[in-house]
């Protein structure tokens, strides 16, 4: 697995807000600590944007969606990218319902990665088998071309998408601004 994390890392975000349907643009993505052994160092952007101010989190149902077509439900999509890859042969992703907590492999088949590469690959996988009320935690573990398994990035949370009908308003929390990473 070490010839995978010598892959850099430049960015692996969840795009925790975003709904099935996309927003504005103005919607920041946060960032992520390189994977163990990537060779990326994160400093701040030059172009960075202060910091969005919080967003009230709208009122919406709660619960299963597995009635709703796949095109209105709401998602959680994790995105990474590599600069690089050797001997690349996917990804898996995972998520819990706490940061430590015990966590469930989403990705039936996994994602498939570039082998080996020196060209930036951009990944996602979408998880609209989510309670949209219902914050969740995310890991990306990359798999070998010889079958070994490694932790690729971080754990990242999902805040809820919305809340209970007729519940207090409650804001988001304000999303910082975004970081760059380079190799």
């Amino acid at each position: 697995m070490r010839q995978l994390a010598v892959a850099t890392l430049i960015a692996a975000t969840l795009c925790a807000c975003s709904p099935s349907t996309p927003e504005p643009a103005t919607t920041a993505k946060a960032p992520a600590a390189p994977a163990p052994n990537a060779q990326a160092t994160a400093k701040p952007s030059e172009n960075a944007a202060p910091a969005a101010p919080a967003k009230e989190i709208p009122e919406g149902e709660c619960g299963d969606q597995s009635k709703l077509p796949a095109d209105q439900r709401i998602a959680n999509t994790a995105r990474w990218t590599t600069a690089s890859e050797q001997n690349n042969f996917g990804f898996d992703v995972f998520r819990g319902d706490s940061e430590k907590g015990e966590f469930t492999k989403l990705t039936k088949e996994p994602i498939l990665g570039a082998g080996t590469s020196d060209e930036t690959h951009k990944y996602e996988y979408r998880d609209d088998a989510i309670d949209p009320c219902r914050e969740y935690w995310y890991y990306v573990e990359g798999i070998t071309t010889s079958g070994a398994h490694e932790k690729f990035t971080p754990t990242f949370r999902a805040p809820p998408k919305r809340r209970a009908v007729g519940s207090a308003p409650a804001a988001a929390p304000a999303t910082p601004a975004p970081a760059s990473a380079s190799s």
